[in-house]
């Protein structure tokens, strides 16, 4: 006889708790092979194809198209230890699975310590949430407070919820959103003099249009937040003559082999500049009251895509040159506009590289990739007038602008940072050398 087991929505990592369904890519009744995706979410950060850990016949799925789960919640449910009725090639998956989380993450050779079960909430005393009516006891901790996610800080913000009151469904008694809405539910209900529910319930006006900030634009919105909220940012700016660095990118181009992008050429000169001024290349720990200085360079750049504004991350930038740095911008760039970027891909940057440029104007004020201490902005590169060898000439003018994390360094490193920057851009000669 068949088993029934049940597939719910994985760990996607890097603190992501709930995805949306955008597609099935399954039908109830399909025959399924282990580790086939099944489901295709969109998390904060990209589009993931979830594979089924099962092979066997889908019995039921969880969720219509545009539905947003938790992490944790059923997916579907299969049918597993005997063959489709055709007999049409269909693996007898037995009560093995294959420890799969995400394409990419893992094949069917994964250790048996990814295969962990999640346990399911109480529907009772502690105010947890209940899943098709099953549910386990989760052993709370003793250590910080287990929340990762801004929106279920938020949510229990808005709503005068003591999360440390709340036992977590989630792995190692983490507290999901599921977990904060239930225990709401189960609060008793406010008097009428209370404060009225968020905005976010309301019905529309006449003449509004109200967009709700979910998956990216909402990741995006409740980030920004987060960095102008805690982080004490400052901005300075300077002008400078590019006309030499744009001379030097033609030639290296016209000589033959791989293009040298623009971008590749401010990001070696930023990780140059950051091997001076280290400062910059680092995050504060709010808690310890302590500013973490990095070794490496994991630069951001942000990339403006269909789906929003996403900052995919170029591991070791310090270690590369401008060839590989241009190809690895263009895969970025690529995978962000077709949505595919994974979420190792899009986390972990030191330092962020803005080049708004392209955007057709000369400045702006960056908000501060929380939780790095400092972001580049790179202006249009223009024909301006300009006192060159002491005579006004037509040259090709570029606005910088460096935000900074005031905790982490002074004006005096922030301003050295810029004018360094400037400085290359301004006579890239020597810096060219190393690339």
């Amino acid at each position: 006889m068949a088993q029934v087991l049940e597939f719910k929505l994985p760990d996607l990592g890097e603190g992501l708790t709930e995805a949306e369904i955008v597609r099935w890519l399954v039908e109830i009744g399909d025959v399924v092979a282990i580790d086939q995706p099944v489901v295709e979410v969109e998390t904060a950060k990209a589009m993931v194809e979830v594979p089924c850990p099962y092979g066997g016949v889908v019995t039921a799925r969880f969720g219509e198209e545009g539905t947003e789960l938790p992490v944790g919640a059923p997916l579907i449910t299969v049918a597993v230890g005997e063959r489709a009725p055709s007999g049409g090639g269909a693996e007898e998956a037995g009560s093995e699975s294959s420890g799969n989380v995400l394409v990419g993450y893992g094949t069917s050779e994964a250790p048996a310590r990814r295969r962990r079960v999640r346990q399911e909430p109480v529907a009772g005393a502690a105010p947890t949430t209940a899943v098709n009516g099953r549910a386990g006891v989760p052993e709370a901790e003793d250590g910080p407070l287990p929340v990762i996610s801004p929106l279920v800080r938020r949510l229990a913000r808005q709503n005068g919820l003591d999360l440390r009151e709340l036992t977590g469904s989630g792995p190692d008694g983490l507290i999901l959103r599921a977990d904060v809405e239930y225990a709401l539910r189960a609060a008793p209900r406010p008097a009428a003099t209370e404060a009225p529910a968020p905005r976010a319930a309301a019905t529309a006006a006449p003449g509004e249009i109200r967009t709700p900030l979910k998956g990216m634009r909402g990741a995006v919105a409740d980030k920004l937040s987060r960095s102008r909220r805690e982080i004490p940012d400052a901005t300075c700016w300077v002008d400078a003559d590019a006309t030499e660095l744009m001379r030097a990118r033609t030639a290296m181009n016209t000589a033959g082999g791989p293009k040298i992008s623009l971008l590749a050429l401010l990001a070696r000169i930023c990780t140059a500049a950051l091997a001076r001024f280290p400062e910059l290349n680092s995050t504060v720990d709010a808690q310890a009251r302590e500013v973490v200085r990095f070794d490496h360079v994991h630069l951001g750049f942000a990339a403006q895509t269909d789906r929003g504004l996403v900052v995919p991350v170029v591991r070791d930038a310090h270690a590369r040159d401008a060839e590989s740095l241009s190809a690895e911008f263009a895969r970025l760039t690529e995978a962000g506009r077709t949505g595919t970027l994974t979420p190792g891909e899009l986390t972990g940057g030191t330092f962020t590289l803005n080049n708004y440029g392209v955007f057709g104007v000369d400045g702006s004020t960056p908000i501060i990739n929380h939780p790095e201490a400092a972001m580049l902005g790179v202006g249009r590169i223009v024909p301006k007038p300009w006192v060159h060898e002491g005579e006004l000439a037509v040259r090709q003018v570029v606005q910088l602008s460096l935000t900074f994390d005031h905790r982490v360094c002074d004006g005096g490193t922030a301003g050295g940072f810029l004018r360094y920057v400037a400085d290359c851009v301004e006579q890239p000669a020597v810096l060219l050398r190393t690339l």
